[in-house]
């Protein structure tokens, strides 16, 4: 177990807001989001659907994660980082539940189908 805090503890930090800014907005929120999104992607055009259930899974509770770190994140920053940020993560926010919600709806049917 201890071994596993120390492994996470940079996210583990993000998590408390103890992380600068920039580094878990665009590390952890855009290029990780991307790199999941485009597995999410691949799995959508080659059908396969339980990879497509465990992706959308695994992009919901990974959204709500890095949301919240960003959120705490910028406290810390300036004004108009610490604004930009909050507002983005509110609209993110939004994006995500349409985009995930749909695409898991979209999905479950075919899931019960196989």
């Amino acid at each position: 177990m201890r071994s596993l805090l120390v492994f996470f503890a940079p996210e583990l930090g993000a998590w408390r807001g103890q992380m600068a800014l920039w580094k878990v907005y665009w590390g952890y929120g855009v290029l990780t989001s991307f790199v999941l999104a485009l597995l999410l992607l691949n799995a959508l055009s080659e059908r396969w659907l339980w990879m497509e259930q465990a992706l959308l899974v695994a992009l919901m509770f990974y959204t709500a994660w890095v949301l919240t770190a960003v959120w705490r994140c910028a406290e810390r920053a300036k004004s108009h980082w610490r604004f930009f940020a909050r507002l983005s993560t509110v609209v993110w926010a939004g994006n995500a539940v349409m985009v995930l919600g749909f695409l898991e709806l979209d999905l479950l049917p075919q899931l019960f189908r196989s």
